[in-house]
């Protein structure tokens, strides 16, 4: 038998819930599927699915088989990756997760002059609030901000923006300008719930670090709702230079308490851990972190 034929089988049937989903997947027949699946479970003397009519599901063994199979298939595609032209020139397919607003404003513009250099490359660019699970979805890189609880994963720092405190000139006419971080207690300030500092704002100034709990009139789980309700005059936000800078520049939004020093938000690229990252990896990884640091907006 073929373990390794057997093995990429297995991973496309668990993968798709089917043998129909997997063998399409492979190219190859259900029949002949089902005879790998068979073969595989006859080799190691125990059953991976758990098979109804209506049903496929892996077995506790096959939950544990599965991981097993999907870190060795990555380590020897990595391994063929070293030892052939691909240490050279990035070829095939990369998957990149990332957040809807810098995957789109930053990320997005990043991969097409990428893409422009390598002509042998494509790109899937997922846009996604979590990281989610990297493995499982097939995904190479994901772009993320903050501290990473997966210690399964790597994280490479890109880049860092500067948060800023923002408000539009019509709140601040009738609401007045906070001279103090401790001033925003009494605004309304708006809560992005998906990113830090969520509803914790941090200072540090000549009197050391204070942490301002705030609140207001909206909260969400993306940045660009609380930014317009901002340019509406809804209230103050925090957010990263990168998505405020063009309101900023053209008047929508004032910045205000820049005689505190705020912790700017990190842009993080994570990667499954592997002993040999593959160069169309290593290579996107490299040329964004330069791309990122060109950019204004990520500047400290």
């Amino acid at each position: 038998m073929d373990k390794l034929t057997g093995m990429k089988v297995f991973v496309s049937v668990a993968k798709a819930g089917s043998f129909v989903g997997g063998a399409k997947e492979m190219s190859i027949s259900r029949a002949m599927a089902t005879k790998h699946i068979g073969q595989l479970e006859s080799y190691l003397g125990a059953r991976l699915f758990n098979r109804t009519t209506r049903s496929l599901s892996l077995t506790d063994v096959g939950g544990v088989y599965l991981q097993r199979c999907r870190t060795v298939l990555a380590e020897i595609e990595e391994m063929e990756d070293s030892v052939t032209q691909l240490h050279t020139e990035p070829k095939g397919k990369l998957k990149i997760s990332a957040p809807n607003v810098i995957g789109a404003l930053y990320i997005a513009p990043a991969i097409a002059e990428f893409l422009a250099m390598h002509k042998d490359l494509s790109v899937n660019l997922i846009l996604q609030s979590s990281v989610g699970d990297l493995v499982d979805e097939g995904i190479d890189i994901a772009i993320t901000f903050g501290d990473l609880e997966d210690t399964s994963l790597i994280a490479k720092k890109m880049a860092s923006s500067p948060l800023l405190v923002c408000g539009s000139s019509s709140y601040f006419a009738v609401n007045g300008i906070p001279l103090l971080p401790e001033d925003l207690v009494r605004h309304s300030c708006l809560v992005n719930n998906a990113i830090p500092p969520r509803n914790k704002w941090l200072f540090k100034g000549l009197e050391g670090t204070r942490e301002i709990v705030v609140s207001g009139r909206m909260q969400a789980n993306a940045a660009d709702p609380i930014r317009i309700a901002a340019k509406k005059g809804l209230g103050l936000v925090m957010l990263p230079e990168y998505i405020v800078a063009k309101d900023v520049e053209k008047g929508h939004l004032r910045v205000v308490l820049q005689d505190y020093a705020i912790e700017p938000m990190h842009v993080h690229a994570v990667y499954p851990h592997r002993k040999y990252l593959s160069v169309k990896v290593r290579s996107f990884l490299i040329f964004l972190e330069e791309w990122l640091r060109t950019r204004s907006a990520f500047n400290e």
